[in-house]
């Protein structure tokens, strides 16, 4: 098997590239406790993506690991988890964007994934407005009996992993998660690397 070395993503930044179908993508957390947001576009149409909504209608569950898979708005499979050394990650949260910022923390001209991820996967033609759902890695959301949630610290340690397969040709947009309130007060670095 074929292994990249490590890529290093700064923190509150963003990088869009290409998988193919078979390869295998591993997201590290390298320090511990920070979120990496994760788009998907299928490559031969983007206007085929990532749906959250698709994904769990399939999955039936909030909670996906190994052997749950990533769906598009078509009902395709485009990823599945083959390793997960954290176990939590959320898909019900948008990507952060400046507008979130100055809505909910009163902060004006933050960095954010959303424009981070638009930046990234703008040269492959992906507009703005379709970087509007991310299966977040590592992000611990809470939900109550009453509907309620709330953002935890992540559970992900150093160096701790998790490996998605393409099923498809996709598009990758991935971060280092530029919320602070996300990532347990301080924004980090996300490593990855593509296995064949």
């Amino acid at each position: 098997m074929s292994v990249s070395p490590l890529t290093r993503i700064s923190a509150q930044s963003g990088c869009a590239f290409t998988l193919a179908a078979g390869q295998r993508l591993d997201i590290v957390d390298p320090q511990g406790r920070q979120v990496a947001d994760l788009a998907i576009f299928a490559r031969a149409d983007v206007r085929e993506r990532f749906s959250a909504g698709r994904t769990l209608d399939y999955n039936e569950k909030l909670y996906l690991s190994v052997g749950d898979v990533l769906y598009s708005n078509r009902s395709s499979q485009l990823l599945e988890i083959e390793i997960d050394e954290v176990g939590r990650h959320d898909y019900l949260l948008s990507p952060c964007s400046r507008r979130m910022f100055e809505l909910l923390r009163d902060q004006a001209g933050h960095p954010s994934c959303h424009a981070n991820l638009s930046a990234a996967l703008g040269p492959f033609g992906i507009d703005q407005d379709d970087v509007d759902s991310a299966f977040n890695v590592f992000m611990n959301v809470a939900v109550s009996l009453d509907g309620t949630i709330a953002i935890r610290p992540p559970l992900s340690k150093a160096g701790d992993r998790i490996g998605l397969r393409a099923l498809t040709d996709v598009v990758i947009g991935l971060t280092a998660c530029s919320s602070e309130q996300t990532n347990a007060g301080s924004c980090k670095p996300v490593d990855y690397r593509i296995c064949d």
